[in-house]
């Protein structure tokens, strides 16, 4: 686990930023409708509406500042939205342990 700390490492350091990012986490996994494991990351399925899809923005614009190794893919369609996280190895591994998925 200490080399994966070394090659990805979160940026957020600020108490505010670092509350943002908690809040906007805590309400994505409160309205999760599943989530999959994928080759280099996870995959989110949530709830389509416009709702969810601006919670989806606001986590991706607060992740992408921190944690700029993520490649984010959202796709829509029909009532769903899913968001897939990825990354170099050790992804997987970041967001279960440091994000808190």
């Amino acid at each position: 686990m200490d080399t994966l700390k070394n090659t990805l490492t979160c940026k957020l350091t600020t108490p505010e930023l670092q509350k943002r990012r908690a809040t906007v986490i805590a309400e994505l996994k409160k309205i999760m409708i599943r989530k999959e494991e994928i080759q280099d990351g996870w995959q989110f399925t949530f709830d389509g509406n416009d709702d969810t899809l601006e919670k989806l923005l606001d986590f991706i614009r607060s992740e992408r500042l921190c944690c700029d190794f993520f490649a984010f893919h959202l796709f829509v369609s029909g009532e769903n939205a899913t968001l897939g996280i990825t990354g170099p190895d050790g992804t997987k591994e970041f967001l279960v342990h440091e994000v808190g998925f």
